[in-house]
């Protein structure tokens, strides 16, 4: 049977612990899940110092998104207690001015009481096309958003936009490590996550085909079997 090591899932932006369903299932053999929400605090700093507390003194990390801004930080504040490495879907670069911008629209919207319609008009363009009559899925994901709400969804996107340059840490990262990307990631191309494998010694690159940004979610079996070939991998 193989080991089974304490495991932190950390969801993106307008999502929950909902989102690592098929992960944590399929690596009940290897996987002892703790599964945080990020949706009360406002830095990745603040982010990642709440992570710290709430998990086990050592531990497996797996960053989807957002949730990899906040690997990152964690890293930086006690990289002695992360045993492995997933960054799925996300990005050592920090905010563009372009991105910062669309951001404080989104911001400006939600807050206006249009928050439900930008959820509807968000989810398809995180997904594959050919998950766009997955009404499942896509329902799946709009229940998320809503249970975030448009409060934490704000605050989400201050610490996305408030996020630092990671790519200086990069050569130092130690511990195993896996990227993990849709091809057609519209949000976090490919080149983002091959920047980050090329930075990180040893690190393996995982590319998933058919695939937009929720890789969790648009190919579970494919995403859950890259973790667990990492997990098991001394």
């Amino acid at each position: 049977m193989d080991t089974v090591q304490h495991v932190v899932f950390l969801p993106g932006l307008l999502d929950d612990r909902a989102m690592w369903a098929h992960q944590v299932n399929g690596l009940s053999n290897s996987a002892n899940p703790v599964m945080l929400d990020l949706v009360d605090h406002g830095s990745v700093s603040e982010s990642a110092e709440w992570v710290l507390q709430n998990s086990p003194e050592t531990f497996a990390l797996v960053g989807f998104s957002m949730g990899g801004y906040v690997a990152f930080e964690i890293l930086r504040q006690a990289s002695h207690r992360v045993s492995k490495l997933a960054l799925v879907s996300t990005s050592a670069r920090a905010d563009t001015a372009d991105r910062i911008a669309e951001r404080e629209q989104l911001i400006a919207r939600a807050e206006a009481g249009d928050y439900a319609s930008m959820v509807d008009e968000l989810i398809p363009r995180v997904l594959h096309p050919s998950r766009a009559d997955d009404h499942a899925l896509i329902g799946t994901i709009r229940e998320m958003a809503l249970r975030i709400g448009y409060e934490a969804f704000v605050r989400q996107l201050r610490v996305i936009m408030s996020r630092p340059d990671s790519r200086m840490d990069l050569a130092g990262i130690s511990c195993p490590t896996i990227v993990v990307v849709g091809r057609e990631d519209v949000l976090t191309p490919p080149e983002l996550s091959e920047e980050m494998a090329a930075g990180i010694e040893d690190s393996e690159l995982v590319l998933i085909d058919d695939c937009n940004h929720y890789t969790p979610m648009e190919r579970p079996e494919l995403v859950t079997n890259a973790l667990h070939r990492w997990l098991v991998n001394v």
